[in-house]
């Protein structure tokens, strides 16, 4: 059966990041952006991250970082990614993640009037731009920088290239089952969709997005079947 890949972003509690442990999530973000309600420091990230078990993945979202930033939480904390949010080039993401050696995501920001080939030439730039390139996250267009709550237009998002990003953007319990039916995402990542407040996560809700995605896991799956059986 497929299984999407889940990330909860925005862990500011070890309460919060025990209940997404326990909900099943593959990887946690914490936020490393001072204006952002989720901002944590390089030292409560560490002291967080002493939490993670084997196998769930410590993810690092910065908006226009320096290398020093960078730094300071990369020698403190286990980080598996780095996600990029701000004005970043290909080229500084490139030297940004090289200068800690770690993989990287790039957020992409869809527009109502982004257009399938634009996703497509804007992944192979940053793909030719560097080995540390993992993949896009796409996001809502907002006039700042982070995710809004908002989704944007889903069907944008190029079959071919589905397989390969994170969908963000507004994604909760009441549509992440159709989301990941129609656009067949690799991985989901969701803040404010499994929050009571800002920066503070409900552990029902993220359970119950857990369960909504497993959902969309068990559809895709039977219709694979399906198409195979016929």
């Amino acid at each position: 059966m497929q299984r999407t890949r889940i990330k909860i972003c925005g862990i500011t509690r070890e309460e919060d990041l025990r209940a997404a442990v326990t909900a099943g999530a593959d990887a946690l973000g914490f936020v490393f952006y001072p204006k952002s309600p989720r901002y944590v420091t390089p030292a409560q990230a560490a002291e967080l991250c002493r939490a993670l078990p084997p196998y769930v993945s410590a993810v690092a979202l910065f908006v226009n970082a320096t290398v020093d930033e960078l730094r300071a939480v990369a020698e403190g904390a286990p980080l598996s990614l780095i996600q990029f949010h701000g004005d970043e080039t290909a080229e500084e993401c490139a030297l940004l993640a090289a200068a800690v050696s770690r993989p990287f995501v790039r957020a992409f920001r869809v527009r109502p009037d982004t257009s399938p080939d634009e996703l497509l030439e804007y992944e192979r730039t940053y793909r030719a731009a560097s080995p540390w390139f993992s993949g896009l996250l796409l996001d809502t267009w907002v006039d700042a920088y982070g995710g809004a709550g908002k989704v944007f237009d889903w069907s944008l998002v190029p079959k071919e290239l589905a397989p390969r990003v994170v969908l963000s953007g507004g994604l909760n319990v009441q549509n992440a089952t159709d989301a990941i039916v129609r656009v067949r995402p690799f991985a989901v990542d969701v803040s404010s969709g499994v929050e009571a407040q800002k920066g503070i996560k409900d552990a029902r809700r993220i359970a119950d997005f857990v369960g909504a995605v497993r959902a969309a896991d068990a559809i895709i799956s039977s219709e694979n079947h399906h198409e195979r059986s016929s």
